[in-house]
């Protein structure tokens, strides 16, 4: 079979993990390969994953690299087993990969950490706020249709009965930008308080007086993965989205993370009673822009 074109972020993960792992361990390529009796070439497809390799190789590769048994080495043995298909492949048709890797991202992280200074993000938005998005980018309708129900289609990770635990520290200008008519904003500034109901999702504002670290960070997500040393940090850029895998990066962002619900208001909690509101808090500052736009 020939190499694949367009591995998949987790075909990709994998093939990291293994060249990490091998150059950790001191072996060369021809060596790798004589331990699965394949050639340098293979093992150079399998560590960019373009190429899968079998569990038995991929049993005796990790062995052999000095991977002892537990969470990584299952994590890795699991990844390999995964054929990797889901609901996104459905949009192949008018999404890229970036967009698809990002929704296997979402469906296989076992918990989701986001920082959004823009815009509310996806996996929160109404259908109408999506559209007034989407249409900033593209004016066939057809595929803004496609565009939309994608994003809502993402929403399953929340929406579902053990939904994945998702973090969020949204800025307040991403709260305040007009997206669409005033009824769409109120609406979409609704939906945030509906779903901060959720036991697993957890909601913060980073006001404007909290100063300009929220802007600086700019928009990220951290998806945690089976283990820390598995956990994936994507960053949203104009043009194309970037993936840290590294582990001194997944944990600097970790800390910048921290440090952004540190510094942003206490979380929504729509159970809490207006007198129990001592301070100005996230769903007070959601309320009031709710009822002022």
């Amino acid at each position: 079979m020939a190499p694949r074109t367009q591995p998949t972020e987790r075909q990709r993960r994998l093939g990291t993990e293994l060249r990490k792992l091998r150059l950790a361990a001191g072996l060369s390529g021809d060596q790798a390969a004589a331990l699965i009796g394949a050639d340098r070439q293979r093992v150079s497809h399998i560590e960019t994953g373009r190429v899968d390799v079998p569990r038995n190789g991929l049993y005796n590769l990790l062995r052999s690299y000095g991977c002892a048994a537990g969470p990584l080495f299952e994590a890795l043995m699991a990844m390999a087993h995964d054929r990797g298909r889901g609901w996104w492949d459905a949009y192949r048709d008018v999404m890229g990969r970036p967009a698809l890797d990002l929704a296997e991202l979402e469906s296989r992280a076992a918990h989701i950490r986001n920082h959004e200074p823009l815009v509310i993000p996806g996996v929160l938005q109404t259908a109408e706020y999506a559209r007034s998005v989407c249409e900033t980018f593209d004016e066939h309708d057809a595929k803004i249709d496609r565009y939309v129900q994608f994003r809502l289609d993402r929403q399953r990770i929340l929406e579902q009965r053990s939904g994945t635990p998702y973090h969020a520290v949204i800025q307040e200008g991403a709260l305040r930008t007009r997206v669409g008519s005033p009824e769409i904003m109120r609406r979409q500034l609704r939906r945030l308080i509906e779903i901060a109901r959720l036991p697993h999702v957890t909601l913060q504002v980073f006001p404007f007086e909290a100063g300009p670290y929220s802007g600086v960070s700019r928009s990220f997500s951290i998806f945690g993965g089976p283990t820390p040393a598995l956990d994936t940090v994507r960053l949203e850029q104009a043009v194309a989205s970037a993936i840290l895998r590294d582990e001194d990066d997944t944990s600097r962002y970790g800390k910048i993370f921290t440090r952004l619900t540190e510094l942003a208001l206490p979380r929504v909690d729509p159970e809490a009673k207006p007198e129990s509101h001592e301070g100005r808090d996230s769903l007070t500052l959601i309320q009031h822009l709710m009822y002022a736009s």
